[in-house]
């Protein structure tokens, strides 16, 4: 696997970092992840392309980067002593409009993120591994409590289900998932399979 370089950060202040990733979220929204360039970064937030690259290494660095900031909460804060309660805990971390708005850019990175491996991966090291990790701590913690079975074999396809949902409101009923949803997909499809 290869690795991504660790950017360099010591001259942007958090406040200019966040304006900066806006900024990239804004133009991933209105021009998509193939005409983003580092040129229309640098115009839009008033950056030498050279600073952008030493801080990032290049674009599919920075747009996982600006998804991860822009992500509300973190699975790691969330321990509330039961399975549904961390789930309940961790939707309750982005509200319909968050929900609406990383469901909007994932379609739009979707079809980028398959013809461009730097990108993928990006993605897989700075968001998706990451949260992986942590959402298999929160189950493990489910196990080590005897709420989920060791054995139950749903325990490897929760991520699969979770995502499996938000696609299917996007793509399939052309509406953005909801907090309202997902609650009702969770009591009724994945505690089940869990045997909660």
């Amino acid at each position: 696997m290869t690795e991504v370089a660790a950017p360099r950060r010591g001259r942007i202040t958090p406040e200019r970092e966040a304006e900066l990733y806006g900024a990239v979220l804004d133009l991933l929204r209105e021009v998509g992840y193939d005409s983003l360039t580092m040129d229309t970064v640098a115009a839009r937030t008033r950056s030498s392309k050279a600073t952008l690259y030493r801080q990032w290494g290049g674009k599919a660095e920075l747009v996982a980067r600006a998804m991860r900031h822009h992500k509300p909460g973190s699975i790691a804060d969330v321990d509330t002593g039961s399975l549904r309660g961390d789930f309940d805990a961790l939707l309750s971390q982005e509200n319909d409009a968050a929900l609406e708005e990383m469901s909007a850019l994932m379609r739009a990175l979707a079809m980028a993120m398959h013809h461009n491996p730097d990108l993928r991966r990006a993605f897989r090291e700075l968001l998706i591994e990451p949260e992986l990790d942590e959402f298999n701590r929160v189950l493990r913690r489910a196990v080590d409590r005897g709420e989920v079975r060791a054995d139950n074999s749903a325990l490897d396809y929760v991520p699969h289900m979770m995502l499996g949902a938000m696609i299917t409101c996007a793509v399939i009923e052309d509406r953005p998932p909801t907090q309202a949803f997902f609650r009702t997909y969770l009591d009724a499809v994945v505690l089940p399979a869990l045997g909660v």
